[in-house]
């Protein structure tokens, strides 16, 4: 079965999210977000019960390594309210740049099947109660990039028949980490004009800051795409603009120094 999990975020979310820091900001970090998606099942619900979202970091240490994901939406899921494309978000974070290993899902107690015919199934998950149900990533997280890690939970797959109309859990899941949005960065001179500076699409959608007391500015969030940087100032007396600014989702694109005349 095919699933496809290029959530709505990816086009229309972020296009309108914005953000400006200096590049002392958060300096060293990548923000993620985990996102939920499944497949069909022949099923009428299957009901997972989630606590706590961590990812690892690659570090050698096994549990010091684990990172709870501090921007979390717990509660019971039904898998099969998030088919045939639809997503929901689990939890995010700001995370340090670097490699991470794996993500665990801490469960609850309230996991449940609900078949065809109505009647209740309780879903027994002892790894996801105690250790965690821990999937692989293996992904590089780069500074200031923003990230998606999609997880594609195979309901079908993941219930399994114990032969005495009892049912287990032993969730198959699939893990993609997309870059989602990249960023523009730079620094203006003479740092004492305060520039309002503005990141405008082809359909005009703006998203904006300000540089720092040195100049320095960083702006995160900005989709894969061509730009127009309009730098604004007081009395509109040291404008400048930089057409055609080419932003990749997974880069940081350096202006390097920007002179106001």
């Amino acid at each position: 079965m095919k699933k496809i999990f290029i959530l709505p975020l990816l086009l229309s979310g972020l296009a309108m999210f914005s953000g400006c820091d200096s590049n002392s900001d958060e300096s060293g970090t990548a923000k993620m977000q985990v996102r939920l998606t499944d497949a069909p099942g022949d099923y009428a619900a299957v009901n997972i019960d989630i606590k706590s979202v961590q990812v690892h970091k690659d570090n050698g240490d096994t549990e010091s390594g684990w990172i709870t994901l501090d921007e979390i939406n717990p509660g019971v899921y039904n898998l099969l309210d998030f088919a045939n494309g639809r997503d929901t978000l689990l939890a995010s974070s700001t995370l340090p740049a670097g490699r991470i290993s794996q993500i665990r899902l801490v469960l609850g107690n309230d996991n449940s099947l609900v078949l065809k015919n109505g009647d209740v199934k309780s879903l027994k998950t002892p790894s996801g109660q105690t250790s965690g149900v821990k999937l692989k990533i293996d992904a590089d997280l780069e500074s200031d990039v923003t990230y998606v890690l999609l997880l594609d939970f195979d309901a079908a797959k993941s219930i399994v028949a114990r032969g005495n109309g009892q049912y287990n859990l032993k969730p198959v899941v699939r893990t993609i980490t997309q870059a989602v949005a990249g960023g523009i960065k730079g620094k203006v001179t003479p740092a004492a004009y305060k520039p309002g500076i503005y990141v405008i699409s082809a359909a005009n959608d703006t998203i904006g800051g300000f540089a720092n007391d040195a100049g320095d500015f960083l702006i995160k969030g900005v989709p894969a795409g061509t730009y127009t940087v309009k730098f604004y100032t007081e009395g509109d007396a040291h404008n400048k603009t930089i057409d055609n600014v080419s932003i990749a989702q997974d880069q940081i694109k350096d202006l390097g120094t920007v002179v106001l005349e």
